[in-house]
């Protein structure tokens, strides 16, 4: 599958959403599920906020932005931890396409893209209970449908093999372009155990290559910087790092934030250009925020933050 994106410009996308409601806005974000602010006036107010922040960031330095709908949990299973049904999640994601598009006309001089974002079906943090690629690709069938009016679809932290094929595949039926993006532990390997590269190239192989491209997102520089070496790499065209350098394990034991250190991760995130030929999409997971981006920024862009 060809890139949504122009190869010619260098994307911004968000930081760490559900990290910055709860932790720095000290909102009850039940099940870590942002998408839930799109049925509260205030919670759209905030949202929208949010996403202008970063874009302006994008519009100030040049560079493209994609829109990442707040839709990372609306899926079956934490949808209907927090009260919605097959019913509600097809409306709320349909709804947050349609929002992005309304910031996005603010943003016409920029390159855009709009992305409807998939989460995992269990813990982010945790490979657990994995379905086969086929139950993967029907799972995740319906939230794929309702993001017929956005630009791609972007998979989220996505912690063992199977779970993003099957979501490659049904994004392919869909015939939308599909981002996969695993996330990885200390040791650069996937929480399911197997190592990014050979993650990315079987994902490849099982889907003859429909992947647009992959990122790796809520990990830590220093957890993946040493499993980079391979052919896979130039198929890695985004970032979107944790602040944290802790493990998934202690980050998920942390009852405060860790912000780690804005400017080193945007000094990592210049080293890893020279590592990552094809790096093109850069932004922030875990404890990032808009502090974060503006670092990453000025190591990246000519124009002074």
């Amino acid at each position: 599958m060809s890139t949504p994106l122009d190869t010619n410009v260098r994307y911004l996308t968000d930081s760490g959403l559900e990290t910055t409601l709860v932790f720095h806005d000290g909102r009850d974000l039940p099940a870590f599920a942002a998408f839930v602010l799109l049925d509260d006036v205030r919670g759209r107010a905030r949202l929208d906020a949010y996403y202008r922040e970063h874009a302006d960031v994008a519009k100030r330095h040049g560079m493209g932005f994609i829109f990442e709908a707040p839709t990372w949990r609306s899926n079956p299973d934490w949808g209907r931890e927090v009260g919605y049904n097959a019913a509600a999640l097809d409306r709320i994601n349909c709804e947050a396409i349609d929002f992005l598009r309304r910031i996005e006309l603010d943003y016409r001089a920029t390159p855009t893209l709009v992305s409807g974002q998939i989460g995992p079906r269990g813990d982010g943090y945790k490979a657990g209970e994995m379905m086969m690629a086929g139950e993967a690709a029907t799972y995740h069938v319906r939230q794929i449908a309702a993001f017929s009016k956005a630009d791609m679809v972007t998979a989220l932290t996505m912690t063992y093999v199977d779970e993003a094929v099957g979501i490659a595949l049904a994004a392919e039926n869909a015939q939308m372009p599909v981002v996969i993006s695993f996330t990885t532990e200390t040791d650069g390997r996937l929480p399911s155990g197997q190592p990014l590269g050979e993650a990315i190239e079987e994902c490849d192989a099982r889907t003859d290559g429909y992947v647009a491209y992959y990122m790796v997102n809520c990990a830590h520089p220093e957890h993946f910087a040493q499993a980079l070496d391979g052919s896979f790499a130039a198929r890695i065209r985004g970032l979107r790092a944790n602040a944290s350098c802790l493990s998934h394990a202690e980050l998920d034991a942390a009852e405060t934030l860790d912000i780690g250190d804005p400017p080193a991760l945007g000094a990592h995130y210049r080293a890893l250009t020279q590592a990552l030929p094809e790096l093109t999409v850069f932004g922030g997971c875990c404890g990032t925020d808009i502090r974060h981006i503006h670092h990453i920024v000025s190591e990246l862009s000519p124009v002074a933050c």
